[in-house]
């Protein structure tokens, strides 16, 4: 597999898209986004969705990730194959989380240029098993290092099988890369690589 990663930038918005829209849950996955859910606030949140109807939310979601990607606030990497985007990994500077975000895992740490926070994967159906998810993560570690970040840290869910909403990557992943537990509640845990 001839695999390419780029981090994602404006000019890489239609290829995001195309990957969300069209490959990323041909699985019947029950859940669609465009992984801008991550950089909201919890008022953003409010503002976007509480008055879409059900029918528009789709639309809403890609609108809020459009704005998201324009402004450079949702980051990441997308993986090619053939020039054609098969994957996708959300990896940001933890201050650049909100601090009072819509989602429930503390992904926010208030200083700039210290950790970066990976929060998501999604890796085409027929893609998957093949080491996508390893080569992104790969990615961000080299990336974070050679920008003078002191850690990488992920916050996979502690199961003992692949769940279909298991976006946050599972900890042999992580493990498998040099991660090191740092703590677990609620069934979520917090590993982190550090760079020394």
């Amino acid at each position: 597999m001839n695999l390419v990663i780029k981090p994602l930038t404006p000019d890489l918005a239609a290829d995001f898209f195309d990957f969300f829209e069209n490959r990323a849950f041909t699985d019947d996955s029950p859940y669609r986004c465009y992984c801008q859910v991550y950089q909201m606030s919890k008022e953003q949140y409010q503002d976007a969705y509480d008055n879409a109807k059900e029918s528009d939310v789709g639309r809403a979601s890609r609108e809020v990730a459009e704005r998201q990607i324009e402004s450079s606030i949702l980051r990441g990497y997308l993986a090619f194959v053939d020039g054609v985007a098969i994957g996708w990994c959300n990896a940001n500077d933890r201050a650049n989380y909100p601090a009072e975000q819509n989602y429930d895992v503390p992904f926010h740490a208030p200083v700039e240029k210290r950790e970066k926070a990976v929060v998501c994967f999604e890796i085409a159906p027929e893609h998957r098993g093949k080491g996508v998810a390893t080569a992104l993560l790969q990615q961000v570690i080299y990336d974070a290092k050679a920008e003078g970040y002191i850690a990488v840290v992920g916050f996979p869910v502690v199961r003992d099988e692949r769940y279909e909403w298991d976006c946050s990557g599972p900890v042999r992943l992580y493990e498998k890369v040099g991660f090191s537990k740092v703590s677990e509640k609620g069934g979520r845990m917090v590993m982190r690589k550090e760079f020394v």
